[in-house]
């Protein structure tokens, strides 16, 4: 009996295997009875295809001309030997060694063999990398003729045949020089880009045909990327990881048409266009479009927080004539600062302006925030015949003082100067800072938060000078008793966010004993409200006397946060953020209590004398520590 129910077990098991084996088969996604043309199958990626369609029941045309990754030389083998791969593990295959400038050959392979093509994966290609100046004719006019040429040839081949046979799947292969640009590529991009083009045109024409047509933009370790992808990576970007992302875009079961797709490495990505949603240069149809407005409307032309996706040339026409319609109805409201609100100033691009500065105002903020001839870097800041003068990396918060001004005595704001409050502040440079710059400066504001007890902007400053990019600043401002206008509470714009430290003790502690005239010097380097000087005008802003700039006591901890874990080197700077919560009294000491994750230094700032906490959750990036430690 025992022997009997062991029997039935064991017979059970193998019937629930067969069956498991048999779902997992009727799973799989397969091209049996499709014919597969792949170019460039000779090796790396285009074997990889072939072999995977192969596997899969296809019947596969293997075109290779077996020539060098340069297109020099011819050698049938390459192909030979996929076709006979393929055909030792049970598959179909053929070899054709026809360059792709002769399509109409390696189409009539597939027809001669088979009797049919069903898809095309358009993969041959070659590299021809040169600088641009020193690239010539034959290099740009082969890389042209190989890959979108010999596109053009195999798709024009198959065409008429998928049109007939009311089904096609086709594949061609951009790259990430295509899309992005690479050095020494500008052939080689140049021809990934226009098959770009090529795939998006044959997806709208082939549509009503059941054709579809797809790009993939793949990275792959084979004889083409050597010497790009580093040697211990080609491992992990090995050509068969792509194949089965390509084998899917070619399935009748997929329904993707005129998309990008970028693979590598098991991982892939979609791309889509994307625009701005754009600026008015002109508010009537009578008025011409001036430089000076281009300039002034680049913040927002540029802006891509609101961006759109046209999909088809209608679509992107269509806008613009929307844009004429609104001209011409008069529909376009003057963006001047008389009619700035809180709910619209978001919307507004504010006027550019221009910041200059020289050697001798760097020297005199480096003052204002305590830098002195007796600490050991401290003349690299203060004079200017220093073998190694820099300027300190937090000296460009002064340039954001006047468009930071501009916005806060904008009349439709109707904010009370006395009533302001700096509440964060972040920094980040994008390079060390030159001795003298003139910068333009674009100010954005990014939200308006309403807090009930007041209301609170965000405002963003680039600012730029002849090399570039050079600053990006992030103001955070705090108006009493401005809220409850209705406004949200929070904002899901990207912006930068304190940190609080770790929950351990300090690794380091700093300390620093503020002057009496320490709000008095910091102010002649710019920031001039009376806030900081007047008893008077303090009193009426709520303080019993005058108080240090919230940016003084900010750049007072960056100075001596950089000293000890940066060797008081501004090169090694990158960012620096922190929050605003009680001010300091000139005369007081403040304590800058620190703690080293990696590049990063959190830090919060406190006074000696009552314990306050004046700045919280700051944090300081180096792009490396050269600690004293």
């Amino acid at each position: 009996m025992a022997q009997s129910n062991q029997s039935n077990r064991i017979s059970v098991s193998d019937s629930s295997v067969s069956r498991a084996v048999t779902d997992n088969m009727n799973r799989l996604l397969r091209f049996d009875g499709r014919v597969v043309v792949v170019t460039g199958a000779g090796g790396g990626l285009g074997k990889a295809y072939a072999l995977l369609f192969a596997g899969r029941g296809a019947s596969v045309v293997v075109n290779d001309l077996g020539g060098n990754p340069h297109g020099d030389g011819k050698d049938a083998r390459a192909a030979d030997k996929v076709v006979e791969e393929i055909r030792n593990q049970g598959g179909k295959a053929v070899a054709n060694y026809d360059s792709v400038t002769n399509g109409e050959n390696i189409i009539k392979t597939a027809l001669d063999n088979f009797g049919r093509v069903d898809v095309l994966v358009n993969n041959a290609g070659i590299l021809r990398d040169r600088s641009f100046a020193k690239m010539t004719d034959s290099d740009w006019d082969l890389i042209q003729q190989v890959h979108l040429q010999g596109a053009f040839k195999t798709t024009r081949a198959a065409w008429e045949h998928f049109r007939n046979q009311k089904y096609g799947r086709i594949i061609n292969t951009a790259s990430t020089a295509g899309v992005l640009g690479n050095f020494g590529q500008a052939n080689y991009a140049a021809a990934k880009a226009g098959l770009i083009g090529f795939s998006n045109t044959l997806s709208k024409e082939g549509a009503k045909f059941n054709i579809h047509t797809n790009t993939i933009v793949p990275v792959a370790g084979s004889r083409l990327t050597e010497g790009i992808i580093p040697p211990d990576l080609h491992a992990g970007f090995r050509p068969d990881l792509i194949a089965p992302v390509v084998a899917w875009l070619c399935h009748e079961n997929c329904d993707e048409n005129g998309v990008i797709i970028e693979t590598a490495a098991g991982y892939a990505m979609k791309y889509v266009w994307e625009r701005s949603k754009g600026a008015f240069l002109r508010t009537k149809l009578t008025e011409d479009v001036e430089i000076e407005t281009v300039r002034d409307k680049w913040g927002e032309i540029a802006d891509m927080t609101e961006s759109e996706r046209p999909t088809n040339i209608n679509e992107a026409i269509g806008k613009f004539a929307e844009a004429l319609e609104k001209l011409e109805s008069g529909n376009v409201p003057p963006l001047v600062l008389d009619h700035v609100t809180k709910e619209n100033i978001v919307d507004i691009v504010l006027p550019s302006a221009t910041y200059e500065y020289n050697i001798n105002q760097a020297i005199l903020y480096a003052l204002g925030v305590g830098a002195s001839v007796e600490d050991k870097k401290g003349l690299r800041f203060l004079y200017e015949n220093a073998e190694d003068f820099q300027v300190l990396p937090t000296f460009p918060v002064l340039a954001g003082n006047d468009p930071l001004f501009k916005v806060m005595q904008v009349p439709g704001l109707n904010i009370d100067p006395t009533k302001i409050l700096h509440g964060e502040q972040y920094l980040e440079l994008h390079r060390p800072l030159p001795p003298a710059a003139k910068v333009q400066l674009g100010c954005q504001v990014i939200d308006v938060l309403d807090k009930g007890s007041g209301s609170v902007y965000i405002l963003q400053v680039k600012g730029e000078d002849d090399e570039g990019p050079l600053f990006t600043l992030e103001y955070s401002i705090f108006v009493v008793g401005d809220g409850n206008f209705g406004g949200k509470r929070d904002t899901e714009k990207p912006i930068t966010r304190p940190v609080p430290p770790p929950k351990r003790a300090p690794d380091q502690v700093f300390e620093y004993q503020t002057g009496k005239d320490q709000a008095a010097l910091y102010r002649l380097s710019g920031d001039a409200n009376p806030l900081h000087i007047d008893p008077l005008f303090a009193q009426l802003g709520g303080f019993s006397r005058p108080i240090i700039h919230g940016l003084c006591s900010f750049g007072i901890a960056a100075r001596l946060i950089l000293n000890h874990y940066a060797d008081s080197d501004a090169r090694l700077f990158k960012a620096i953020k922190t929050r605003f919560a009680k001010p300091i009294i000139p005369g007081e000491t403040i304590v800058v209590q620190t703690w080293k994750e990696g590049s990063r230094i959190h830090f919060e700032v406190k006074v000696k004398e009552t314990g306050a906490t004046c700045l919280t959750g700051g944090y300081l990036d180096l792009n490396s520590v050269n600690s004293k430690l």
